[in-house]
């Protein structure tokens, strides 16, 4: 796990293009403690940049920018592929050799073969740039599900390019100016949907997409996106699941350092716990977080979880002061602004002061196997509005009185959704709004005054399964994971040089489960996933689901007891939730840092 960045010019390389390499480099050192390097070639036009945090072939002989072997093809590559030793045998096979024991040696390897056809190959997470120098030529690609985040800016010939958002913005390379589509996006739905930025001139990098640079010209395409298969009903759902956990959580513990997990008293990371002891792991070490309020706190389940499994279990009580003291370091991390992503700072923060620097997470299992209450409250609400909307013009004309005027947020909320056709996917980003269409145009009005409001990021439709049930999974992993649970992830653990890997999150355990009927996989209560995993003690199963839960708005309310008091006051609409005011809150420390 790694920081990347980059530029790729069409025209003179300048001492200024130099010099921002370097300031990308310092700004993503975080992301890789371990070692840097940069790579330039100005007759070329071609400077990148690498910090590495240690994880795959341990000795100076994975130091990245890594030359291919004949010179022809260089990489800066963030994240790990698991599959990297089965693809290095077959390359083998072929008569290819290596000098390293890295994967990232097996990449260069398989684009010299393959080219763009090499990410079919792959199993992980990454983001990389591979520059042929022959041809004068930059791919860049992005893992399926986006787990690893890849930002870019292309403008007059020039593509620059960085794993976070915030080492662009401090390069130099790019404006500041706010993209007031994002912003009002962030208040709506609370993050900000790729490709969107909050910053004009730079976009993120879809997941599942593969970027060519040629001549200051940009092209992008589509290699794979998650979709449900029609089922294979001659299959036993459970055995396929347990095969594919097994495997997949087999796959995410290829380290030359020890693996950790994050255990909370939850299903999620209890199963990755129980699977790890299936395959054999020893020597395993855990973590988690409690809180001193009783009514919070499941630290306890995890201590017995732990006790059961016979895991070296590092736990934390974060009392309030302690608990304050991280606030500082929490908001200097955010990339952009975030509604979540405090929980992960601090325990990641707990598994790196235990020398741990790869941990596994249970996050995803909610979206692939119906943890979520949007699983049943989708279908209620949409039918309820499929009935309003036999009388359309009655059905806009009350959502638009409800969105200015009801006296609730959940109402005014309502009252937007009301608006739009009563689909799936505009039921799920109801549920999951945080702000109404007119509320967020407001607030993001105070920032960028200019803005009339857009109105092009609210129809999110595009969902490719059919079935209704699918269709919230799918937007779930493709809207909440990837835009707010993934990209929160990887910047708090990164924050403290920690790869945080999710075998929930994997293709190839997608490919398998996805071909199991939705009535079954989804089945309420995340029933497949505990008959698949029977080793789940019964003092789990029968806790309500939490996660790792901390009182941080009461943290946060009294360390900054006058700022809130004041957004408070400031809000377009009365009776503000706890959340509404956070959200504001985090994007006007953005805006100021």
């Amino acid at each position: 796990m790694c920081g990347i960045a980059g530029i790729l010019t069409s025209t003179d390389w300048t001492e200024s293009n130099s010099e921002a390499i370097a300031r990308l480099c310092r700004a993503l050192k975080h992301r890789g403690p371990d070692d840097f390097g940069i790579w330039i070639d100005e007759a070329a036009g071609v400077g990148l940049a690498h910090t590495r945090l240690s994880i795959l072939d341990l000795s100076p002989a994975g130091h990245q920018p890594m030359r291919s072997q004949e010179g022809r093809f260089t990489i800066t590559f963030n994240g790990e592929i698991y599959n990297f030793r089965e693809l290095r045998a077959e390359l083998e096979k072929l008569g290819d050799s290596f000098h390293t024991g890295s994967d990232t040696e097996v990449l260069l390897r398989l684009y010299e073969r393959y080219g763009s056809s090499m990410l079919s190959k792959l199993r992980g997470m990454f983001a990389f740039c591979i520059w042929d120098q022959k041809e004068h030529r930059g791919f860049l690609a992005r893992d399926p599900f986006g787990v690893k985040p890849l930002y870019f800016s292309d403008a007059c010939g020039t593509l620059a390019f960085a794993s976070e958002l915030r080492a662009l913005r401090s390069s130099g390379l790019i404006s500041s100016a706010i993209n007031n589509e994002a912003a009002e996006a962030f208040f709506e739905t609370g993050s900000v949907p790729e490709p969107m930025t909050l910053l004009k001139g730079a976009t993120m990098l879809e997941a599942g997409t593969w970027m060519e640079w040629h001549q200051g010209k940009v092209s992008k395409h589509g290699y794979w996106s998650p979709h449900f298969d029609q089922p294979k009903d001659h299959q036993d759902p459970v055995a396929v699941t347990r095969a594919a956990l097994i495997d997949s959580v087999r796959a995410h513990f290829v380290s030359d350092v020890p693996v950790g997990i994050f255990l909370s008293g939850g299903i999620d990371s209890t199963a990755l716990v129980a699977l790890a002891r299936e395959i054999g792991i020893s020597n395993l070490s855990t973590f988690s977080v409690g809180s001193s309020d009783p009514i919070l706190d499941e630290s306890n389940l995890a201590k017995q979880t732990a006790s059961h499994f016979k895991s070296n279990h590092i736990e934390a009580k974060i009392e309030d002061l302690s608990a304050q003291s991280m606030l500082g370091g929490f908001l200097k991390s955010i990339d952009q602004p975030t509604i979540d992503g405090l929980n992960t700072y601090i325990v990641s923060s707990l598994a790196n002061r235990n020398g741990m620097k790869v941990v596994l997470s249970g996050l995803g299992a909610d979206e692939i196997f119906g943890g979520y209450p949007s699983f049943q409250k989708v279908p209620q609400l949409a039918a309820f509005a499929k009935l309003i909307h036999t009388l359309p013009p009655a059905a806009r004309l009350a959502g638009r009185i409800l969105e200015t005027q009801a006296p609730t947020s959940k109402l005014r909320r309502m009252g937007s959704y009301l608006q739009k056709s009563p689909t799936i996917s505009n039921t799920t980003g109801a549920i999951r709004s945080l702000f109404s269409r007119h509320e967020a145009v407001v607030l993001s009005s105070r920032y960028q005054p200019e803005s009339n409001g857009s109105k092009t990021h609210t129809t999110l439709e595009g969902m490719v399964s059919l079935d209704p049930n699918d269709q919230i999974s799918e937007w779930e992993l493709t809207r909440y994971m990837r835009n707010q649970l993934l990209r929160d992830s990887d910047v708090m653990s990164m924050a403290h040089g920690l790869e945080l890997r999710v075998p929930f999150v994997d293709k190839n355990l997608f490919e398998n489960v996805s071909q199991i009927r939705p009535s079954t996989r989804l089945h309420r209560g995340k029933k497949l996933l505990l008959d698949a995993v029977p080793e789940i003690p019964e003092w789990v199963l029968n806790q309500p689901k939490k996660g790792f839960v901390l009182p941080f708005d009461r943290w946060l309310f009294e360390e900054h007891r006058t700022k809130f008091s004041k957004l408070a006051k400031e809000m377009p609409s009365k009776s503000p939730t706890w959340h509404q005011i956070w959200a504001v809150f985090i994007f006007e420390h953005w805006l100021s840092a």
